[in-house]
């Protein structure tokens, strides 16, 4: 009789950053191989900061989205490549209408790996011009990481109907869902 156990996943942790974290979390939960996306901040220097705290523009902290996902599945680089599809990197503090550092274009990368992945790739899209202005995405040194208050998960999910759902994450989600559907979990 094998009594062994299989062998654990290794799972890998992305923390970005691209305006609003509703609208980076809602886009991965459908991803192939995401096991969690989590609303949060990252990058500031309040401990346990307050969606208040955040929005005041006193803790220096981004909304991100922190995504655990299955490497055997999907790749940082992939990651990374529906990051810069999904929001615009060229606008410094914001996306849209959301205004404020809170908002800003962040990678923070965990390890070196993921450092020199987060640059290779902002060099590649700046050199193929894939933007009509400059990337402005910051690449940071993730420290720690806040989940952002129970209303703010799954938000997307759980208030379809919402004036800012409807106006700004469907049509990022529908877009996403439209021309990446390859990438999509079945369901």
């Amino acid at each position: 009789m094998n009594n062994q156990q299989p062998p654990s996943r290794k799972y890998e942790t992305a923390t970005l950053g691209g305006g609003c974290f509703w609208c980076i979390e809602a886009i991965y939960k459908d991803v192939k191989g995401v096991v969690s996306a989590v609303s949060g901040y990252a990058g500031g220097h309040v401990k346990n900061p307050t969606y208040q705290q955040v929005c005041s523009h006193m803790t220096g902290h981004a909304e991100v989205a922190q995504i655990e996902f299955d490497p055997a599945v999907i790749s940082y680089h992939d990651i990374l490549e529906i990051f810069f599809a999904v929001h615009d990197p060229t606008t410094l503090n914001r996306q849209g209408n959301d205004v404020g550092d809170q908002y800003r274009s962040v990678i923070f990368y965990h390890d070196d790996a993921q450092k020199r992945t987060a640059q290779e790739m902002i060099q590649a899209l700046t050199r193929a011009r894939a933007f009509d202005a400059p990337i402005v995405t910051q690449v940071a040194p993730f420290t720690e990481f806040y989940s952002a208050e129970a209303y703010h998960q799954e938000y997307f999910q759980n208030n379809p109907n919402q004036p800012y759902c409807r106006a700004v994450i469907a049509p990022k989600v529908n877009k996403f869902r439209n021309h990446h559907a390859e990438m999509l979990k079945a369901q």
